[in-house]
């Protein structure tokens, strides 16, 4: 009886000591890459593809500590994108500075809040500035055309 009643207990105390989170799954939303495509602004061509510029010569350093924020540069099929995918993983307040060749292209400002709600999490950019050349944004593909002079 004893035995029962012990039992009946730590089966109690184990069920009310649970919480649900009545999720079914939880899940996490990447943070949208941001997507920059160099032209010169007279021809519009990409300057990498027209070899103006080399992608090894790219560096994107953060304003605030000096390091380097990673990148990627995609170039199959002349297809000349930088790309970077690193921003909006975490809340957080990042301005970078975009160089070629030590000079520098434009700067990047981003303040993302990274989220949780209904069980998913996802970035929320609540500002982004460009600063220190002209562009355009396409929302259909996401990319940024910086424009070069």
């Amino acid at each position: 009886m004893k035995k029962l009643l012990l039992a009946t207990f730590i089966t109690f105390l184990f069920l009310t000591s649970c919480k649900s989170t009545n999720c079914n799954k939880l899940c996490t939303t990447e943070p949208q890459p941001f997507l920059f495509e160099l032209v010169d602004k007279s021809t519009g061509e990409n300057v990498f593809t027209n070899n103006t510029y080399e992608s090894r010569y790219i560096k994107i350093i953060n304003l605030d500590d000096e390091s380097r924020v990673n990148f990627s540069f995609l170039d199959e099929d002349d297809y000349n994108i930088l790309m970077i995918s690193s921003i909006g993983w975490q809340t957080e307040i990042i301005n970078c500075s975009i160089k070629i060749d030590n000079n520098e292209i434009f700067t990047l400002y981003v303040d993302a809040d990274r989220l949780s709600e209904d069980c998913c999490s996802y970035t929320k950019y609540n500002e982004i500035k460009i600063d220190n050349t002209g562009y355009t944004y396409n929302q259909e593909n996401g990319i940024y055309t910086i424009l070069i002079e």
